[in-house]
């Protein structure tokens, strides 16, 4: 189940990255932007998921939460980071389908 986890983690990033990189994927560590607090289900399987990923391939995930205002703040850093696979989101489904229809600005 941890190899399974890894390759799609792994995969989603690759995918990300798109075919016109020139330089080997990936060439620093990736980021995985959590939107809540450290402790929780979430963090914890963003976590487990990086451990495993480094583990299995060497290469290394940073894990870094960002919680607050019902996870936007979050979101919001991954939307607004470069479009490069090197930034990955761990959120809710509440984030992406609830938040735009509570909060009047949603970045």
């Amino acid at each position: 189940m941890r190899h399974r986890l890894a390759a799609a983690f792994l995969s989603v990033a690759v995918l990300a990255a798109g075919a016109a990189s020139a330089e080997e994927f990936p060439a620093r560590p990736i980021r995985v932007i959590v939107n809540f607090t450290a402790g929780g289900t979430t963090d914890i399987l963003a976590r487990w998921i990086a451990q495993g990923f480094t583990e299995n391939t060497g290469h290394a995930i940073i894990v870094e939460n960002r919680g607050g205002a019902g996870g936007n703040l979050g979101a919001e850093q991954v939307a607004r980071s470069a479009a490069d696979g090197y930034t990955l989101a761990m959120v809710s489904s509440g984030t992406i389908v609830i938040n735009p229809w509570l909060y009047a600005k949603v970045h």
